[in-house]
């Protein structure tokens, strides 16, 4: 697995949680050419999650092999504007998709029988919370701006 990462110490931190490569994308001079030197004979990757948004998307589909996906599932840094399919076969019959949470739990029974899923991998803890950092419900607005200025790793918890 090949992680990206906008600082060192979140890259140590995906590191730390498995990566087998992880990058800098902040330094990076070409993150896809980058991304694709930890792949064999330089191809790609199968699939990409991009979290960040419109600075990363790019740099994400370049990075995809032949048949890959792209999956931005974020906007840290502004939405991705639209997008000319040709893209996707000039760069090899890509797949680009936008999941929502919506399209993946189309009813209350849907929604309890995945969250006791992802639950019951906590609990026998086959996944691991990393939790950045606990608030109190009345700083939630510090909360917020430390998400928005990027410095957290993990989760924030806002406890009433």
């Amino acid at each position: 697995m090949v992680a990206t990462a906008g600082s060192q110490a979140k890259c140590e931190t995906a590191r730390a949680r498995g990566a087998d490569h992880v990058i800098d994308y902040s330094q990076a001079d070409d993150l896809a050419a980058a991304v694709r030197a930890f792949t064999p004979d330089g191809r790609g990757v199968d699939v990409a999650y991009d979290g960040v948004g419109a600075s990363t998307f790019d740099a994400s589909l370049a990075s995809l092999r032949p048949r890959g996906t792209l999956a931005i599932f974020g906007a840290a840094s502004g939405a991705v504007p639209p997008v000319d399919v040709q893209r996707l076969n000039a760069g090899g019959s890509l797949f680009l998709t936008r999941p929502s949470l919506a399209h993946h739990v189309a009813d209350r029974g849907e929604l309890l029988a995945r969250a006791g899923e992802v639950l019951g991998a906590v609990a026998d803890g086959s996944l691991e919370v990393a939790i950045g950092g606990r608030y109190p419900l009345t700083d939630a607005g510090a909360a917020y701006e430390a998400l928005e200025g990027r410095a957290t790793e993990g989760k924030l918890v806002l406890i009433p």
